[in-house]
């Protein structure tokens, strides 16, 4: 492991610390306090993952898959579950390769997401990344309803080095994105970066407006590679999975990105995220720099959920 990925880890093991003090904790003090596997054993394992917000039906999952696991090696020890379970938790979260497709293609990336989850930074750190991969990078400022957001995004152009395409407040999401396809297009840019409006509490306004922007790549940019990547807070544990299904049902979504795992107790919602909705989270966010948004790796969440040494 590289030193910057070995740096991102402990960020990550020091970041679910809290989720593994509610998950973890409870789960080796049944290992060690049960003297045989049986139901009473399994329920206590389903009640604490349901606890971490891992969820019901991802928990159920899990739960099947340990027992199958338990009786093919004929484990008759409860502490001999942990790696058993582990290795159950990774399989619910796998769902074959994260693709990061648009990274090597001409692409355009939609980055939806409510106010306060972390949207407007997540694109400013993907532009400082992709541009420090030697892609030519172009920010469109389509959150136009909210205040600070272009000012915010302008912010990061300029720290990230990249290129802007902004209006006014109250202007047309889709005029910007208008605008800048036709800058991508003429600047031959790699990777166009869309920070658009989530207002899911208006969701038939949210609907028109991204089936407007929809037209509009259709129309304007059709030869490029699509990425609708939601953002949602890790913090807010099951409210993240029912924000998830809300914006499926405006847009396609490809991808997740999953911000403020620093400091909460919710980590688990990571796992029930791929697990219920199978859209892969693509990326995590556990701090403020421009390099603590990573592509998200699950043996390495959950051997740091664990604290699994490297």
């Amino acid at each position: 492991m590289s030193e910057e990925k070995k740096g991102f880890f402990r960020k990550l093991v020091s970041g679910l610390s809290k989720t593994r003090d509610n998950i973890v904790s409870g789960i080796d003090s049944i290992f060690s306090g049960f003297s045989s596997i049986d139901e009473d054993f399994y329920e206590e394992i389903e009640e604490t993952l349901i606890m971490g917000d891992i969820g019901v039906n991802t928990t159920d999952k899990i739960i099947e898959n340990l027992k199958i696991k338990v009786k093919e090696n004929k484990i008759k020890e409860p502490s001999e579950c942990k790696e058993l379970l582990i290795s159950s938790i990774k399989e619910q979260m796998r769902l074959g390769e994260n693709a990061y497709e648009f990274e090597n293609r001409k692409s355009i990336v939609l980055v939806i997401g409510v106010n306060g989850v972390g949207k407007t930074t997540s694109v400013g750190k993907l532009a400082g990344q992709l541009k420090g991969q030697g892609k030519k990078v172009v920010m469109a400022a389509a959150d136009t309803f909210r205040a600070a957001a272009i000012e915010q995004l302008t912010e990061w152009s300029n720290r990230a080095g990249v290129d802007i395409i902004a209006q006014q407040e109250g202007s047309d999401p889709a005029a910007v994105i208008y605008d800048a396809i036709a800058a991508s297009k003429s600047r031959k840019a790699d990777v166009l970066l869309c920070d658009t409006a989530g207002r899911l509490h208006n969701k038939k306004n949210l609907m028109e407006e991204l089936k407007k922007i929809d037209r509009i790549i259709e129309k304007e940019y059709s030869d490029a590679y699509r990425e609708n990547l939601v953002v949602l807070d890790g913090t807010t544990g099951q409210n993240a999975l029912v924000q998830a299904r809300q914006f499926m049902e405006c847009t396609d979504i490809t991808g997740i990105i999953l911000t403020k795992l620093d400091g909460t107790a919710k980590g688990g919602i990571a796992i029930a995220i791929q697990s219920e909705l199978g859209i892969p989270v693509k990326y995590i966010g556990i701090g403020e720099q421009i390099d603590d948004l990573q592509k998200f790796n699950e043996d390495e969440f959950v051997d740091a959920l664990f604290d699994v040494s490297k």
